[in-house]
């Protein structure tokens, strides 16, 4: 069955277990084209393997995942376990998913412009020329530029994570993934973050954002989830998720959060 060609993403009843630990118990969602997708909720409520199963870092027990209206292939091995049908697809597909981890992840014995092009001409083919001239305006928009040269070490965090914001654009994908982007950063170092990915919302990009800053989520977000145990236990636009909670556990959730 083809996907609307407004789709960016769709999650269907994803499962994933850890051992006897089920951290995802059914989970299902979408991403329409420019749509900015808060999800927050406790630590070990299953933000983040939510992400890393999106992306195949983590393979789903169950479930389908669809990315630009290609559903990424699974089949099951023994055990009951899940394993990609085709890494090839997984590897073609993961390009189209930029993902933004909260610890920046730069090789450290690369300066920033050659971590920012390693994707685009080693895994994508695109010709080293090419790829310089796109990194070199990614790290001008994020404010990078006169750092290109410079190694990770010799950054400080909140510029190794613009760096990062900078190598995952480089391959044009078509949703962003953003896990606790600001949470290992210096509270003085995370506005400069924040204010990149806003731009990119304001640009129209389509964004999944694990985030612990509720204000900013309220302010960027089309459509938010709120995730408990495993589940979605309360989603909408952030107006609904923040001033008038259905779930109770939700309300209490943003009410400490708020201030």
């Amino acid at each position: 069955m083809a996907e609307p060609s407004s789709q960016a993403l769709r999650e269907d009843n994803l499962h994933k277990s850890f051992g006897p630990h089920e951290v995802l118990r059914g989970i299902s969602a979408k991403a329409g084209k420019g749509d900015v997708i808060s999800i927050i909720g406790s630590s070990g409520s299953g933000k983040s393997t939510l992400l890393r199963c999106i992306n195949l870092l983590e393979i789903p027990d169950r479930g389908r995942i669809v990315v630009n209206g290609e559903e990424i292939a699974l089949k099951p091995v023994r055990g009951g376990q899940m394993q990609p049908k085709n890494w090839r697809q997984v590897e073609r597909m993961r390009t189209g998913l930029g993902m933004v981890f909260q610890n920046f992840n730069l090789w450290a014995h690369r300066t920033v412009i050659e971590n920012i092009i390693e994707a685009p001409v080693h895994v994508m083919n695109v010709p080293r020329r090419e790829a310089l001239e796109k990194a070199e305006a990614l790290l001008s928009k994020v404010g990078l530029y006169e750092k290109r040269d410079a190694y990770p070490a010799f950054l400080s965090g909140g510029q190794q994570q613009r760096a990062a914001i900078a190598r995952a654009l480089c391959v044009d994908p078509a949703v962003m993934l953003f896990d606790e982007p600001t949470s290992a950063l210096d509270p003085e170092l995370v506005a400069e973050v924040l204010k990149v990915i806003r731009d990119l919302a304001e640009e129209g990009r389509t964004m999944l954002l694990v985030t612990h800053e509720m204000r900013f989520a309220r302010d960027v977000s089309s459509h938010v989830l709120f995730l408990h145990q495993g589940r979605i236990e309360e989603e909408g636009p952030p107006e609904q998720v923040f001033d008038a909670p259905l779930s109770s556990r939700c309300r209490e959730f943003t009410g400490m959060r708020a201030h």
